[in-house]
């Protein structure tokens, strides 16, 4: 099925838009609803007089109120809800307040907050936003995506199975939260018009005990579908997609490590569509290292790198560092032996068993092993292949906060003369250690970014402010030139356009401050850039309907500048 597209426009909304809504339904219509600002004129055109206070206010006014109430929470989860319910009332002003305030807000909004809104998610929902698909759906689901764009003109899913969420695990419904938050830092960070945007939860049970057991839960009341059952609803809804929002670019997130894996191999090349667990973590460490080894000034061929995890972020960084090896020429022996990949079963080594087959590209051979001195595949913890390998490069993905221990990083630091360590895991308790302990435990020698945020460390009369691995600093701007470009699909080389910028938007102010990855502040003018590199790449890959002279132009025209737009009557 078809329809036709809403009034509702991104273009439009920089200046004038038509409106078919009047009275009660207008005020009710977040997207369109401007509160105490329409004017005088607007209120009796659209037959508003008398359903609000007298006087008109501005955006800035109203901002500047909203803001204040907000602040009034001391609590971060009553901030989340509070946020979550301005945007339900009036989305124009929800993005003025979080733009204006983005780096106080962002971690409410998204990471680690957002952890816990997931959590909470039934006993603190206020008001349904977003599409769920369930499995009594099937055979409908085209039907059931419709019903999503009589007020909306999607072009940007961010779609999760709630199954692996950040650290915590599978959240059932309650991912919603993780889609509205990504979705949210796509208009903020990089102008995507919230029209244009849509979260999608494949809410197909959950094996989460105390949810099941909670009557508040809202979501579908029955164990996790798997097999068969699971990836035909997942390619029924791929065709509702390809055939209601031809198209639409697919961000997936946070689905278990092999079904990420498979949904992101069949599905890459039928529609626009990228994994932000596998593909943006891996782009944002693989800036992050690239920046402090510029700071270094060495060569990524000379470090030996742990990743520690090895789901789906361990992955993908494994996957993107090396990417970067092979462009510096490094041979396939080579970039294996530099990286040691380790699970919850210690360093991955084809000598033990590996009941994941992702995990095998990611193996070291034996022989490997025994020469790194490490020939015991009951020996090859953490702590172990620390002492016996050496490593200059500690990345933690493994979402086990403290896994980094005072011992692990003094045995790092007396091999390595500047130690780059990355706790990237979030929400903030599941890092791999603190910064101030990693300052600590070197004596104030490692170059340190992490992926939660943390407050500046005083380290031996300085002070050292931590930069945040955030995929903030990809989605966004690869969104937005997908979009802007019409992107057909999107390739691994445009991941590593977008990583490689990234690393390039690090200013020397901020290098002398300590930071791997720049301000939050400068989210949006990082984005642009993503965007641009990003749409460079698709143009030279033959994906993308711009041509290389046009593509700032059009990414530029495609942004949104949060503001009420002129209402005319249809």
């Amino acid at each position: 099925m078809s329809r036709q597209p809403p009034v509702i426009k991104a273009n439009d909304a920089h200046s004038r838009l038509e409106v078919g809504q009047r009275g009660v339904e207008l005020i009710q219509t977040p997207l369109l609803n401007k509160g105490t600002a329409f004017t005088a004129e607007e209120r009796r055109t659209f037959e508003l007089e008398g359903l609000l206070p007298h006087e008109s206010k501005t955006l800035g006014q109203q901002a500047r109120r909203a803001y204040a109430q907000i602040s009034r929470h001391t609590d971060d989860l009553e901030k989340h809800v509070a946020i979550a319910a301005l945007r339900d009332r009036n989305e124009t002003l929800f993005y003025r307040v979080l733009t204006d305030h983005l780096e106080e807000f962002m971690p409410i909004v998204y990471t680690p907050t957002v952890g816990l809104a997931t959590q909470r998610f039934s006993h603190t929902f206020q008001q349904g936003r977003g599409l769920w698909i369930t499995p009594d759906m099937k055979g409908r689901i085209a039907e059931v995506l419709g019903n999503a764009q009589p007020a909306r003109s999607a072009r940007l899913l961010v779609v999760t199975d709630n199954e692996s969420i950040l650290g915590i695990g599978d959240q059932g419904a309650g991912g919603m939260a993780i889609s509205l938050g990504k979705l949210a830092l796509y208009s903020a960070g990089a102008g995507i018009y919230p029209g244009d945007t849509l979260p999608v939860s494949l809410d197909f049970g959950t094996n989460n005990d105390q949810l099941l057991a909670d009557d508040q839960y809202l979501g579908w009341p029955g164990r996790r579908l798997r097999g068969a059952a699971y990836f035909e609803l997942v390619e029924e809804f791929v065709e509702a997609v390809c055939e209601v929002l031809p198209g639409a670019l697919v961000q997936w997130e946070d689905f278990r490590k092999d079904n990420a894996l498979k949904i992101l191999d069949i599905y890459r090349d039928r529609l626009p569509s990228f994994n932000d667990d596998i593909q943006g973590t891996g782009a944002v460490v693989a800036a992050g290292l690239v920046c402090a080894l510029s700071e270094l000034g060495q060569p990524l061929k000379d470090q030996r790198i742990v990743i520690y995890g090895a789901g789906a972020g361990g992955l993908g960084v494994a996957r993107q560092i090396e990417a970067v090896m092979a462009r510096e020429g490094m041979t396939a022996a080579d970039r294996r032996a530099a990286i040691a990949v380790l699970d919850r079963g210690g360093l991955l080594v084809d000598d033990r068993e590996i009941a994941d087959a992702y995990k095998k590209e990611l193996a070291w051979p034996a022989e490997l092993a025994v020469a790194r001195g490490m020939p015991n595949a009951e020996r090859r913890d953490l702590a172990e292949v620390v002492t016996r390998y050496r490593p200059t490069v500690l990345l933690g993905v493994s979402g086990q906060g403290g896994a980094f221990t005072e011992a692990i990083v003094r045995e790092m630091a007396q091999h390595a003369e500047r130690p780059i360590i990355f706790p990237c895991s979030n929400p903030t308790e599941y890092s791999e250690a603190t910064p101030a302990d990693l300052f600590g435990w070197t004596n104030g020698r490692a170059l340190v970014a992490t992926g939660s945020p943390f407050p500046d460390v005083e380290h031996d009369g300085r002070t050292i402010e931590i930069g945040q691995g955030n995929n903030v600093f990809i989605f966004p701007g690869l969104g937005l030139s997908a979009l802007a470009l019409g992107a057909s699909k999107v390739t691994d080389g445009m991941i590593a356009a977008a990583s490689d910028a990234l690393a390039a938007q690090v200013t020397a102010a901020e290098h002398d401050r300590g930071l791997l990855f720049p301000s939050i502040d400068r989210l949006g003018s990082v984005s642009r850039a993503v965007a641009v590199a990003v749409g460079q790449q698709a143009i030279d890959e033959g994906v993308a309907e711009a041509t290389a002279e046009t593509v700032e132009e059009r990414i530029a025209a495609h942004v949104w500048n949060v503001g009420y737009a002129q209402y005319v009557p249809v």
